[in-house]
């Protein structure tokens, strides 16, 4: 296995996959989205380490199936497309108008510990759950449209187990 290695990926700033291999593969790159508009990246912003793509195992022909990292394996910042997710999603926390401040504080912590895999995950899923029930449907919905697809599994399985 010690010729196996990981190529890297091109994502979009909204977090659109353009390529898992932008390195064996370039011809696919582009600098825009065609899904957004958005540019592209193919490294860590903090650090500028490569971002993951396809892992590449000599003589394997695996399924393909690439997952959007949400932070970086080297440095552990959150790429783009997390912040963005994560900014928006406390930015709707702020207009409930059926939660009160406390509540809506309570509910941008449990934003921050859903989006990883955490010892706080289990107990931060629990307080969205109760104040998702508290806000209704409709404001759930809006938070599941943000949220499902950078919510780390274990959040993932509690909030919305058919995701």
């Amino acid at each position: 296995m010690s010729d196996s290695w990981y190529d890297t990926a091109q994502i979009c700033l909204n977090g659109h996959v353009i390529s898992e291999f932008a390195v064996s593969q370039p011809q696919g790159n582009q600098k825009f989205c065609q899904s957004c508009g958005a540019a592209t990246i193919t490294e860590c912003q903090s650090c500028r380490t490569p971002i993951r793509g396809f892992y590449h195992v000599p003589g394997v022909i695996g399924p393909f199936g690439y997952s959007v990292p949400g932070f970086c394996h080297n440095c552990g910042a959150a790429y783009p497309w997390m912040q963005a997710r994560v900014a928006a999603a406390k930015e709707l926390s702020d207009e409930l108008n059926d939660l009160s401040p406390d509540e809506k504080e309570t509910l941008k912590k449990s934003i921050d510990d859903i989006v990883r895999d955490t010892p706080s995950t289990t107990l931060a899923a629990t307080r969205f759950k109760k104040l998702m029930a508290k806000a209704g449907k409709s404001t759930t919905e809006s938070f599941r449209e943000i949220l499902v697809d950078v919510l780390s599994e274990t959040a993932k399985k509690m909030l919305w187990p058919a995701a």
